[in-house]
């Protein structure tokens, strides 16, 4: 078979099975398997494969009709611009996280300019997409990131070496609700992509629920568990006008700032939206 025909048919296939990104999930998945660029798909479009090749494909194929994410069939994800590894064990980079990144490397620029260190401390960092990220950006952050599960930290190394990040990061492999503040010191920025959904929501993609991590999804109290007990934990860990960024649930953000503003003392805690206009982040100052 040529390479057109197994695109083109990878490619209808997806459409038949109801597949909303039929056309790239086919091209990311083909151009792994044949171990070239995707824009070579299109320059090699009339080469022949091999046997292998065709089979591996058709492996391929079937893993994502089965409702396997891309992601982990190619184990890696594109997330602000860089490439990062992802296994199973670990919760795939969605887009309305850069948000978190976009903040913290805007509030750098107008509050930081003249630091010589930024110190970022990330919580459930799995594969490390914010806090990399932002180290990624700015060479004067100093980040700490904090992982629990052991199959996520294998691939938040293997991130930090593949964006050559040692020399900013230190990972910890340890339960963040087993970690004592104050051997970690002060931090401009505290992040975390925390688990938030509650264990009964009927919204979760049955895909999402059958394939990433429940650990990494679910939390108790509705979802909030995390939300709460992280950011009252480390509240004193922020350094004077600190901030600190969660990603939440959109149902969640009028019952968080209430109790980041009243319970834990936050000043000028608000709720930024993601690219779809629904609440996602709750940001919030020491």
């Amino acid at each position: 078979m040529k390479l057109n025909e197994v695109l083109s048919k990878t490619i209808q296939f997806f459409k038949d099975k109801k597949i909303e990104s039929a056309r790239l999930d086919a091209e990311l998945l083909i151009a792994h398997a044949l171990k070239i660029p995707r824009i070579q798909l299109y320059v090699k479009y009339d080469s022949p494969l091999n046997e292998s090749e065709v089979n591996l494909c058709r492996e391929f194929v079937k893993r994502r009709s089965n409702g396997e994410p891309v992601a982990y069939i190619i184990e890696e994800k594109g997330f602000y611009g860089l490439t990062f590894k992802v296994k199973s064990g670990a919760l795939i980079p969605r887009p309305e996280t850069e948000i978190i990144v976009d903040e913290v490397l805007k509030d750098i620029k107008i509050k930081h300019e003249q630091s010589e260190k930024i110190r970022v401390l990330d919580l459930g960092a799995g594969t490390g997409c914010i806090g990399l990220s932002i180290a990624k950006n700015n060479p004067k952050v100093e980040l700490i990131s904090v992982e629990k599960s052991v199959e996520s930290f294998e691939i938040l190394k293997q991130n930090v070496e593949l964006l050559n990040l040692s020399s900013q990061t230190q990972i910890i492999l340890n339960d963040v609700d087993n970690l004592s503040p104050l051997d970690l010191g002060s931090f401009d920025y505290i992040v975390s992509n925390p688990p938030y959904i509650a264990e009964n929501d009927p919204e979760v993609e049955p895909m999402v629920k059958r394939f990433e991590p429940a650990t990494a999804l679910f939390a108790e109290d509705s979802g909030l568990r995390f939300l709460k007990s992280w950011a009252q934990k480390f509240r004193n860990s922020l350094k004077a006008d600190g901030l600190i960024f969660m990603e939440m649930g959109y149902k969640q953000g009028l019952l968080l700032m209430k109790y980041y503003s009243e319970e834990l003392k936050y000043s000028d805690a608000v709720i930024l939206k993601d690219l779809s206009g629904l609440d996602r982040v709750i940001k919030a100052r020491a």
